[in-house]
């Protein structure tokens, strides 16, 4: 096979003003002679040729980077390879070969900036959108419950129907994400919640009703991915904190429903309107897409999994400019991407050797979760709202809500995603989420308790207080954990599935809360299914201060790649990458 010496040498053409092509056609001069004796170099080294071989040539081939045009002077010869390249630019003379970075490491040099909080705003409405159509069929289902004389049964459907929706979005939007990029499925599911949302003001009868929010769950359930997107934009050390900031939308939108609510139902007056309720509950998903649509990019990990390097590098430089950083200095020419393994993922994935022990961990600690915050949401809104009713005169029944109590339990988000923050990096997420999750089943029973023995205002609303500041607590680093722990070819995709058998939790939370059993039983079920969350989440991987995807790694894996190492006897190299995976595991 033919070797290739390549002698870069710049034109001129990149010359930008007339005084300087003295000096450009002086430095030519002096590249050439550079280029010459590269090349003599190269040929006195080669062996030789054989009778067989044959004379070398020489074609000059154009390359063009960063704005300057080089000529490339290609020598072929036979046997082994040689190649002598010497790059020169305007400014100076320099002999390197090109620089080639992980994705890890740009996005590292970037730091965490106003790109960053660009695309956090993006996916924080989007995670406000999820809450307020949660919450919001909470005071839903009490109006219509009376307006359309539902049933106790169909009242708790209009709050699980939902959460099936959701179950068929993750099972199809998620996976999508993998395969056909991050931003379109974002801007995808943001719509279907956008205008589906809109479309439930406009119905007048139960089953079109039922209809409308099932498509409004199937777009809630590709929620996870503008999370993911985020997630794949910020650096490791500062990861666990800038994810949980997200949470912040989460409770804003909690709290935005109970103003609304407050301002367009009243307490049964005729004044009440549910329809402009539902409405303005829509505004924050519209104003996601607008700025996604606008400001976010393609993820640049997803885009090095395709082949797409280029692209991939074209938005971390943008994305470095929005920082105010200087791209050149931080990728200066020559600086490429590593491709990384691309990987077909579906959920048969999930279930193969490397996943299925994770999967089945993830998906327990997810399904039991979400039961315990959704049934808490519910059951804190049931107390504080007297069953939904109360008699006005001439016997009309109608609803009643303590907006009071409501509002000052879902502000305790905000002190709980404030400890999450604090504490994540700190004390890490396994242990935290562990702690986080007993203490918020230990409160909501005790709130069911005391509602039950008819405890005093204060002392509902404190322990209401405390059920939502552990329960985001340990919502808010599930997670945070989950993204890390998913490697990027499947992330989506195990991310999606584990918010699946979350929504199957979710949807029965309801006829929980809605069934006739008593408040003490409701929390003892609460307190049996928060012990099966802490014991699923004490059994998940350790992801602080590891890459992402990197803690899923098992020990018996890492001591496959020792004994390899041992018995193929391999040095620094290798002896280097292992150190690096173990410490990364660890």
């Amino acid at each position: 096979m033919p070797n290739r010496i390549y002698t870069e040498i710049p034109s001129l053409e990149d010359a930008e003003d007339d005084n300087m092509n003295a000096m450009a056609v002086q430095q030519d001069d002096e590249t050439k002679d550079k280029a010459r004796t590269a090349t003599s170099l190269a040929e006195a080294s080669t062996p030789t040729p054989s009778s067989r071989q044959i004379a070398p040539t020489q074609q000059e081939m154009p390359l063009t980077g960063h704005g300057h045009t080089h000529h490339v002077l290609e020598i072929f010869q036979d046997e082994s390879i040689i190649s002598s390249t010497t790059v020169v630019s305007h400014e100076t003379d320099i002999s390197d070969d090109a620089t080639i970075i992980t994705v890890d490491e740009a996005i590292e040099r970037i730091g965490m900036g106003y790109f960053q909080l660009v695309v956090l705003t993006a996916a924080g409405l989007c995670f406000a959108a999820d809450a307020m159509q949660v919450l919001l069929l909470s005071f839903l289902s009490e109006v219509l419950r009376l307006e359309w004389n539902l049933t106790e049964n169909e009242t708790a459907l209009i709050t699980s129907v939902l959460f099936i929706g959701a179950i068929f979005g993750t099972l199809t939007l998620g996976p999508m994400a993998d395969k056909k990029g991050r931003k379109p499925v974002f801007l995808l599911a943001a719509t279907i919640i956008s205008f589906f949302g809109v479309t439930n003001a406009m119905v007048t009868e139960y089953w079109s009703l039922l209809v409308s929010l099932f498509m409004v769950g199937w777009g809630v359930g590709g929620l996870t991915v503008p999370f993911d997107i985020l997630a794949e934009f910020l650096p490791a050390n500062s990861r666990g904190k800038n994810l949980l900031v997200i949470e912040y939308f989460w409770t804003l939108g909690v709290l935005f429903v109970v103003g609304i609510a407050y301002l367009t139902l009243g307490n049964g007056e005729n004044t009440g309107s549910w329809r402009s309720f539902v409405v303005i509950c829509a505004i924050p998903c519209w104003m996601s897409i607008l700025i996604g649509y606008c400001f976010v990019p393609e993820s640049p990990r997803w885009l090095c999994t395709q082949g797409r390097c280029e692209e991939a590098l074209k938005i971390i430089r943008k994305a470095a400019a929005f920082n105010k950083l200087d791209a050149d200095t931080l990728f200066p020419p020559g600086t490429q991407l590593a491709d990384e393994e691309k990987e077909e993922s579906d959920f048969c994935e999930l279930f193969s050797p490397r996943w299925r022990w994770t999967t089945l961990k993830l998906w327990g600690a997810w399904g039991f979760f979400s039961f315990g915050y959704y049934g808490t949401i519910m059951a804190i809104t049931k107390i504080f709202g007297g069953d939904g009713k109360r008699h006005l005169e001439g016997g009309q029944e109608t609803y009643s809500f303590d907006y009071g109590a409501i509002f000052v339990s879902s502000s305790a988000e905000l002190v709980g995603t404030t400890i999450a923050i604090l504490c994540v990096d700190v004390v890490g997420r396994i242990p935290l989420q562990v702690v986080a999750y007993s203490l918020a089943g230990a409160s909501v029973f005790s709130l069911c308790l005391s509602a039950a023995n008819g405890a005093r205002r204060y002392v509902l609303i404190s322990l209401g207080f405390s059920s939502r500041i552990f329960e985001m607590i340990g919502s808010c680093v599930s997670w945070v954990s989950t993204a890390e722990i998913l490697t990027t070819e499947v992330r989506t995709t195990g991310h999606s599935a584990a918010n699946a058998v979350a929504r199957i939790g979710s949807l029965f939370s309801p006829f929980l809360m809605e069934g006739h059993g008593s408040l003490l039983t409701k929390g003892l079920i609460m307190l049996v299914i928060h012990a099966v969350t802490v014991t699923c989440v004490s059994q998940l991987p350790e992801t602080k201060g590891s890459h992402m995807g990197r803690a899923h790694l098992h020990d018996e894996e890492t001591e496959e790649l020792v004994a390899s190492e041992q018995l193929h006897d391999v040095e620094p190299p290798f002896q280097g990458l292992c150190d690096g995976d173990a410490r990364s595991i660890s």
